[in-house]
């Protein structure tokens, strides 16, 4: 009995070295990160209550965590993901060979941000010597495409005083099942001339949740699209 203790306390003693060694201490909205802390930076503008807002299902009880790859960020856009925040893990508070450590904190800020899906980049030397963890959640998006002004040449090029430009467009969305592609350029709304941006922006949140027709312009011939926007909540914007 005696052989069989002295062979079970070392063990134990090794298990408890093994025990994470950090304490994660994010810091608050708001706050000035210290470069040696763990932190989390929401994105501008997608607090808590505009993610609760807008996203397109519950939170999950765990998030999905990949390591960021080339291409990753730009899959999940298209799947109707938005970043809401990153988090920053230095390795003073977990080293480069603790990736356990660095999955766990990650969860951690998930859960309590409400993101549903995680892109883990380890520490880089010369670059950034912190774990790096950005977190998405998917949108419930009423349009479904990034737009923007057009430039000078454009409108000279179709004679028009304004419009947008398409973008991205999110698999899935109202705009992706209207058809509409990148590179689209947009002049009217149910005949209503776009002034820009912020004009369109406007005259998508006010017919939210109805049909639309938009004229547009295609490879310089005039289509027109019949959208049924989605709903938008009360106070969030695309």
């Amino acid at each position: 009995m005696l052989r069989r203790l002295v062979v079970l306390v070392p063990l134990a003693l090794a298990g408890c070295a093994m025990a994470p060694s950090y304490a994660p201490s994010g810091t608050r909205p708001g706050e000035t990160p210290s470069r040696s802390a763990i932190s989390y930076e929401p994105v501008p503008g997608r607090d808590a209550q505009t993610v609760a807002q807008m996203r397109a299902a519950p939170p999950p009880q765990d998030a999905t965590i990949d390591f960021a790859r080339e291409g990753e960020e730009a899959r999940l856009a298209a799947q109707g993901y938005v970043r809401i925040g990153r988090g920053r893990f230095p390795i003073e508070q977990i080293a480069r060979e603790r990736e356990a450590d660095a999955r766990a904190e990650a969860q951690r800020q998930a859960a309590a941000g409400g993101a549903e899906r995680v892109l883990l980049a380890p520490p880089r030397d010369g670059i950034d010597a912190a774990w790096i963890a950005d977190y998405y959640v998917r949108f419930r998006l009423p349009f479904g495409a990034s737009f923007r002004d057009l430039r000078d040449s454009e409108r000279a090029t179709l004679g028009a005083q304004g419009g947008v430009a398409i973008g991205a467009v999110v698999n899935g969305t109202p705009a992706s099942r209207a058809n509409l592609l990148t590179g689209d350029v947009v002049l009217a709304l149910d005949g209503k001339p776009i002034a820009d941006r912020a004009d369109f922006q406007q005259q998508l949140k006010r017919n939210a949740g109805h049909a639309v027709t938009l004229t547009l312009v295609r490879n310089g011939e005039t289509l027109r699209r019949a959208v049924r926007l989605g709903a938008m909540p009360e106070g969030a914007g695309e």
